[in-house]
C-alpha cells in the first residue's frame, strides 16, 4: 500500500508532463505551420517610427530595432530553426543508424576500424567541426543542414552498434542464421527493426540538439543570412538593444528556443520510459 502511495506522484508528474509537453510541441506545430500562412503579414517590414517599442497590444512582444513587429519575427525564425532541426536530425539518424548497425552486424575489423573513427569524430568539439563545414559554403540553409548533420551522427552510431551487439546474441538470431537467412538478411529484418526505437529516440532528442546548434552558428554570424529570420539571428541582431536596456528583443527568441526544447525534452523522456520499461519500474519506487 505505501509502494502504491508513493508511486501515485511519480505518475501524476509524469502525466502532467506528458500532457504539457505535447500541448507546447501541438502549439508551436500551428504556429510554424498555420500561422505564416494565414497571417499573410511581412515579417520583413520595416517601421522607424516605432522601432525597439515594448511590448504593447499592437505588438505583443514589441518591436526590434528597425521597427519589425518581434511576435511575427519570433514564428518565422521559429519555423526556419525548427525545419533546420527536423532536417538535420533525421540526416544525422539515418547516417548514424546506417554506421552503427555495419559496425555491429559485421564485427571484426570492420568494426574496429568504424568505431576508431567516431573516436576521432569525437574528440573534435562538435561546433568547431560545425564552424569549419559552414566556412566552406557561402551562408544559408543547407550549409547549416549539413554541418549539423555532419556532426551529430555520432552519437546515434553508437547508440546503434550497442543495441545490434546485444541483439546479435538473441537466440532469435542464432535459429535465423541456423535456417539459412544470409547475413543481409538478418541486418534488414532482424537487426534493423529492433534498433529502430532507440534511434527514433536518439532523432527526438537531437532535434533541439540541433536548433541550438544552428542558432549559434548564426549567432556567430556563420549560420543563416543575417537578413533571414532564425531564432539565432534575432538574439544576435539584439544583443546592441540588451545592452541598452531594451530586453524583450532578447527574451522572446530565446523563450521561443529553450521552451520547445524543454517539450521535446519531455516527449523523449516519456518515450524512453515506454520503449524500456526496467527504467520506468525504477522510476516507479
Amino acid at each position: 500500500m505505501a509502494e502504491t502511495a508513493l508511486a501515485l506522484p511519480g505518475r501524476t508528474t509524469r502525466r502532467v508532463r506528458i500532457v504539457t509537453s505535447a500541448t507546447i510541441v501541438i502549439a508551436v506545430a500551428l504556429a510554424v505551420l498555420v500561422v505564416p500562412p494565414l497571417a499573410q503579414l511581412d515579417q520583413q517590414v520595416v517601421d522607424l517610427a516605432n522601432k525597439l517599442a515594448p511590448p504593447s497590444p499592437a505588438h505583443p512582444f514589441g518591436t526590434d530595432d528597425v521597427g519589425r513587429d518581434l511576435l511575427l519575427r519570433c514564428v518565422y525564425g521559429l519555423r526556419v530553426s525548427l525545419l533546420v532541426g527536423l532536417v538535420a536530425a533525421l540526416t544525422a539518424t539515418v547516417i548514424g543508424t546506417a554506421i552503427g548497425a555495419l559496425a555491429g552486424a559485421f564485427g571484426g575489423w570492420t568494426d574496429r576500424v568504424v568505431m576508431r573513427v567516431v573516436d576521432a569524430l569525437s574528440s573534435i568539439p562538435h561546433l568547431l567541426l560545425g564552424i569549419f563545414i559552414v566556412a566552406m559554403f557561402r551562408p544559408g540553409v543547407w550549409p547549416v543542414i549539413i554541418s549539423v548533420a555532419l556532426t551529430h551522427w555520432i552519437s546515434t552510431a553508437r547508440i546503434v552498434r550497442s543495441e545490434v551487439l546485444s541483439l546479435r546474441s538473441r537466440p532469435f538470431i542464432d535459429a535465423a542464421i541456423s535456417g539459412g537467412a544470409s547475413r543481409t538478411r538478418v541486418i534488414v529484418r532482424h537487426l534493423l527493426p529492433g534498433v529502430l526505437p532507440q534511434a527514433g529516440l536518439a532523432a527526438v532528442l537531437m532535434v533541439p540538439h540541433a536548433m541550438w546548434h544552428e542558432s549559434a552558428l548564426s549567432f556567430l554570424g556563420l549560420g543563416l543570412p543575417a537578413h533571414q529570420a532564425s531564432l539565432g539571428n534575432l538574439v544576435q541582431s539584439a544583443r546592441g538593444s540588451l545592452l541598452a536596456g531594451d530586453w524583450w528583443p532578447t527574451l522572446f527568441p530565446g523563450l521561443f528556443l529553450i521552451i520547445p526544447t524543454l517539450a521535446l525534452a519531455g516527449l523523449a523522456g516519456a518515450w524512453r520510459d515506454r520503449i524500456n520499461p526496467r527504467r520506468k519500474s525504477e522510476l516507479m519506487l
